[in-house]
């Protein structure tokens, strides 16, 4: 391109930068966000190969290459904080996708919008509560001296159990109350989808006289499995992110055992203890791992129905 070219190109740009300031000032919020909670953060990543000392800096700290790494994968914990990791992020997978699928269908084909629009307000009102919220609810239901359902059980002659510290007990509470709090937020997607469907399908499928399950099964979710598929995928991707806020408000010791996950290890060793370089290694593992999952489920879904996130 010339000079001579460039000019009135630039000139050209800068007019519309002045004309749109305000769109462009709104853009400002975005983008510094990343730049500070996203990119900036890849520059400190080189922690991790580090004896991060804070008065030293990133720069100055010695470098001990994957030390941290190898610390973390020889702890006495690590199969143990794996398996529990897998368990939540799985378990809270295929709970509540299928019950926001669910609920966003069941919504879709009612017939009565005023009820339709009470239960899609009564499910989405959870997403708004805070864990610490949710935890004194759970205290409120689940406490072994006074909770509404020990107080049923005892009522019916039962024993009082103490669902919030039982190792059996504490895994489903902490994956079906994080089904309850997204179910009606997550539902928001699937109804966004289901919106989209072609009318004449369903006008179709009434003149040849099919029942509401049929249409449901051969009309409705075939249509939204590009949805289903991306969402899925998503949430793959962040697969070893089991919740910590969730995680840190509801276990305790005597569930350590089946309630500590690497987020909450890595708190209480990294922050607690002042180990970063090792708190920084981890979190590059778990970028790795969801990175590979996240291309090796997208291969697979490829295969299987034509639909992916990653062209």
């Amino acid at each position: 391109m010339r000079k001579g070219q460039a000019l009135p190109r630039r000139k050209h740009l800068l007019r519309d930068i002045r004309r749109h300031a305000s769109v462009y000032l709104l853009l400002l919020i975005p983008f510094a966000y990343y730049v500070i909670f996203k990119y900036i953060p890849i520059w400190n990543g080189q922690i991790a190969f580090k004896d991060f000392m804070a008065l030293d800096g990133v720069l100055g700290s010695r470098w001990v290459g994957f030390d941290n790494f190898v610390t973390f994968f020889k702890s006495f914990y690590f199969w143990e904080l794996l398996r529990n990791t897998l368990f939540y992020s799985f378990g809270k997978l295929f709970v509540s996708v299928p019950l926001s699928i669910i609920l966003a269908v069941v919504l879709y084909e009612c017939i009565h919008p005023r009820l339709g629009r009470v239960v899609q307000t009564l499910a989405y009102l959870p997403h708004f509560l805070s864990w610490v919220i949710i935890y004194g609810i759970l205290l409120v239901l689940l406490a072994p001296g006074d909770g509404i359902i020990n107080d049923l059980i005892k009522a019916r002659g039962g024993q009082p159990i103490d669902f919030m510290t039982n190792t059996k007990t504490f895994p489903w509470i902490v994956i079906f109350s994080d089904a309850w709090q997204t179910m009606g937020w997550s539902a928001i997607i699937f109804i966004a989808a289901l919106i989209g469907i072609d009318p004449s399908l369903f006008e179709a499928a009434t003149v040849e006289g099919v029942t509401a399950v049929q249409r449901v099964w051969y009309i409705t979710l075939p249509s939204i499995k590009p949805v289903i598929v991306t969402v899925v995928l998503l949430r793959l991707g962040t697969i070893l992110d089991a919740g910590f806020n969730q995680m840190f408000m509801l276990y305790s010791i005597p569930v350590y055992s089946v309630a500590d996950i690497i987020d909450t290890w890595v708190y209480r060793q990294g922050l607690l203890d002042f180990q970063f370089g090792l708190a920084t290694a981890v979190g590059l593992f778990k970028g790795f791992i969801g990175l590979i999952l996240l291309l090796v489920t997208d291969a697979i879904m490829k295969r299987v129905s034509d639909a992916s996130i990653i062209r």
